[in-house]
């Protein structure tokens, strides 16, 4: 026997929404999908109102990030449509979950002027992985199911579902058990595949005859929660592991065999590479920044690449062999199928191993002076040594697009695998790093989280500190101060020398005092030796988010972990775009 229930469009989305179990969701309403908010209060789904509908996307996707589930949060039609974007594009090519609803116009007024009436779908489209418009009520639970399934199939993505005003609004009779959802399908890989037996054959043929293989880990590493199977495989072979920053914690970064970041910013990595005979790329999409624009690996190399989407086979380097399926499946059988041989590799092995273990122990002490500065202003290197001492191993740091992903990517440690460290690589936009501190702690309540963002990511989501505020999220924002737009003021260094600097540099502010003006806890910090202080006390405050202030360098030739290898390429008469 059926049960039938007469409700709106926004109320059908709602119970759908809650059947999947989705987590948090935010947005800010208008008009076209009040029914659905009012139907959200009703049947209790966590639904909470955000001051910009871009960290609404920026928080689901941390989210995301740290869960593996669904990332839910919905706009108006017009701006809130057009705010989506940056984010949406940053969950595209990071891999991360999401739905995304989005009101549009009235269906029988459309193209008559309506407010704040765009051609939103035709922008939309290119930043999202599918675009689902709802043109029949009836339709609601199964495009919604469906908007799910995309989202968290194959390489997972954002998934946009497009309401129109009267689809919202509109009352109709439904089958209560139309609106019922599988839960499974609100977490991604909701479904996996391997790669087939004979490339895995060979891809361990390969790796079992290598002298100096190595690993290299991207962030499909943690979008398949395969982290654990990466560092079964490297200690059952000695196989030294290197990762972009996406892919850190795809083996602890204390674990002998981490070689830690390749690419534009390296340890002792890049060298490793060089001298490699059997590269395993795994969940890496081999872009720019990971391969010193394009220099890395060298050409020639042996190149086994794992990855869930196809597209990316030799798109940057040419692959020995391609192995198409999830990376979890695929390491794990590469795994089992090496089992046989696995003490004789790893004894072979060892000596290799040990060396990567003494290069780092090596340059761990090359950088110790800059570690441990006593800088004033005070040196990042410093900084990130702290945070490195007083976050604990479940902690997570959540770094904004600009140059503290680079020295979070090349100084942070993770102490054991798994996604510790959250980067918004996949469009290093800039202002990720409270939003995402605050998506990361709805994802992980009771892991000590920490975003951190420059002055400049800071000014422009800062208003979110309400947000987290409101909700009481125990988080703690570190603002690297250096009064300027820190990566463009050393890229203008690097490229034009001392003084030539274009609007670059930002007025004087305390955000301690910012923070505490909007309720929060703000502690300023301008010397090295008060960083473990202000960092144990806002990582102990549990009532709200805290905002450290700490006062860094103001030399440019400062302010990156290294020199950025595009200067050089500039300097031969390249462009960069």
């Amino acid at each position: 026997m059926t049960s039938n229930s007469e409700m709106t469009g926004g109320e059908a989305i709602a119970r759908v929404l809650k059947a999947l179990e989705i987590g948090p969701m935010f947005g800010m309403g208008g008009f076209q999908l009040l029914p659905f908010y009012d139907a959200a209060r009703r049947i209790g789904l966590n639904h909470n109102l955000i001051n910009d509908e871009r960290c609404a996307v920026f928080i689901a996707d941390a989210y995301a990030k740290v869960t593996g589930r669904v990332g839910v949060c919905d706009a108006t039609l017009g701006p809130g449509a057009t705010n989506l974007v940056t984010g949406l594009v940053e969950a595209l090519n990071a891999g991360s979950p999401l739905v995304v609803f989005v009101g549009d116009t009235h269906r029988g007024h459309s193209w008559k002027n309506m407010t704040q009436e765009s051609r939103q779908t035709e922008i939309l489209r290119p930043a999202c992985k599918d675009l689902i418009r709802i043109e029949v009520a009836e339709r609601i639970p199964e495009l919604v199911r469906r908007a799910f399934a995309v989202a968290t199939s194959g390489r997972p993505g954002p998934v946009i579902v497009d309401v129109p005003e009267d689809i919202c609004h509109a009352e109709l009779v439904f089958d209560m058990a139309d609106l019922e959802a599988d839960p499974v399908h609100a977490a991604a890989p909701a479904v996996r595949c391997r790669p087939a037996r004979e490339d895995l054959e060979r891809a361990r043929d390969l790796l079992a005859e290598a002298q100096k293989p190595i690993m290299l880990c991207g962030g499909g590493v943690h979008i398949s929660q395969a982290a654990d199977e990466v560092q079964r495989l490297a200690e059952a072979l000695n196989l030294p592991v290197a990762h972009t920053m996406t892919g850190k914690g795809a083996i602890a970064c204390t674990s002998p065999l981490n070689a830690g970041l390749f690419g534009r910013y390296d340890r002792i990595a890049n060298t490793l590479i060089e001298e490699s005979d059997c590269i395993l790329v795994a969940g890496c999409k081999l872009g720019e920044i990971a391969t010193k624009r394009y220099s890395v690996p060298p050409a020639g190399k042996t190149l086994i690449h794992l990855d869930i989407l196809a597209e990316e086979f030799d798109r940057t380097f040419p692959a020995d062999l391609r192995l198409w399926g999830d990376v979890r499946e695929g390491v794990r059988d590469l795994r089992l199928s090496l089992e046989a041989r696995g003490s004789e590799i790893r004894s072979r092995q060892q000596g290799y191993a040990d060396e990567v273990a003494k290069r780092m122990q090596t340059w761990r002490a090359s950088v110790d002076e800059r570690l441990t500065s006593t800088e004033v202003p005070i040196n990042m290197a410093r900084l990130m040594h702290e945070l490195n001492q007083r976050l604990p191993a479940e902690g997570i740091l959540v770094a904004d697009g600009g140059f503290a992903a680079h020295w979070g990517g090349l100084l942070y440690d993770t102490k054991q695998a798994g996604r510790g460290f959250v980067p918004d690589r996949g469009f290093a936009s800039i202002g990720y790093g409270l939003p995402g501190a605050m998506g990361a702690a709805l994802g992980a309540p009771g892991r000590p989280v920490v975003g951190l963002t420059g002055d400049g990511g800071f000014n422009m989501t800062m208003g979110e500190l309400e947000t987290a505020r409101r909700l009481g999220l125990p988080l703690t924002v570190i603002v690297v101060n250096n009064a300027a737009s820190g990566y463009v003021k050393a890229l203008q260094h690097l490229m034009y020398g001392a003084g030539s600097y274009q609007s670059s540099d930002l007025v004087e502010v305390n955000y301690a005092d910012v923070a505490q003006s909007l309720g929060c806890r703000g502690i300023r910090v301008e010397a090295p030796d008060e960083i473990s202080g202000a960092l144990d006390s806002a990582l102990s405050f549990r009532e709200g988010p805290s905002v450290l202030d700490v006062v860094v360098t103001r030399d440019p030739a400062k302010m990156l972990p290294g020199v950025d290898n595009r200067a050089a390429t500039v300097r031969k008469g390249d462009r960069v775009a």
